[in-house]
């Protein structure tokens, strides 16, 4: 998988991100940690970055990064909308409290320790696959780094009721 660069959004992008969606959730998760440009995963998951702006080194006025926000938001939004027609309603995932939880040194399961550190907020599909969910989101490292539309993949135990966050 490669990550998609900025441009224009398009009914065969859709398509695209969608096949990567469904091979991410068909292909076994690595057996090894790996952080590579295209993402990141693990033993029991693995991020996608699906598509990805500019970097933002030289925005001073914000304005390249809103453009890039709508852009990528749009992206998002037509994903929502096929997925919610073929699998239903996503949870919407406040993945602060898991931010706040790694920060106080306790164990976050992964992606959503990823996740939280680049998003405050995740679309998820539990049960996608044998024990997997799939979630969506849009996030960034930092204010000088590109957005990233991201498609994340794992195991179903890290979305259970118990688990704070959660709504």
């Amino acid at each position: 998988m490669t990550t998609a660069e900025s441009g224009s959004f398009s009914s065969a992008t859709l398509e695209e991100y969608l096949s990567l969606i469904d091979e991410l959730l068909a292909q076994p998760l690595p057996e090894a940690n790996f952080d590579d440009g295209t993402g990141c995963g693990g033993p029991e998951h693995r991020v996608c970055i699906l598509r990805a702006s500019q970097e933002f080194w030289d925005d001073d006025d914000g304005e390249a990064a809103c453009e890039a926000e709508a852009e990528l938001r749009a992206c998002l939004d037509a994903l929502i909308a096929a997925l919610t027609a073929r699998w239903g309603e996503p949870l919407v995932v406040d993945l602060l409290p898991h931010l706040r939880a790694g920060l106080e040194g306790k164990a976050v399961s992964e992606p959503i320790n990823r996740l939280s550190q680049l998003a405050g907020s995740m679309q998820a599909w539990p049960h996608r696959g044998p024990g997997r969910w799939l979630g969506l989101a849009i996030g960034q490292g930092d204010k000088e780094l590109p957005l990233e539309l991201l498609a994340a993949v794992g195991q179903t135990l890290a979305l259970e009721p118990s688990m704070p966050g959660r709504s």
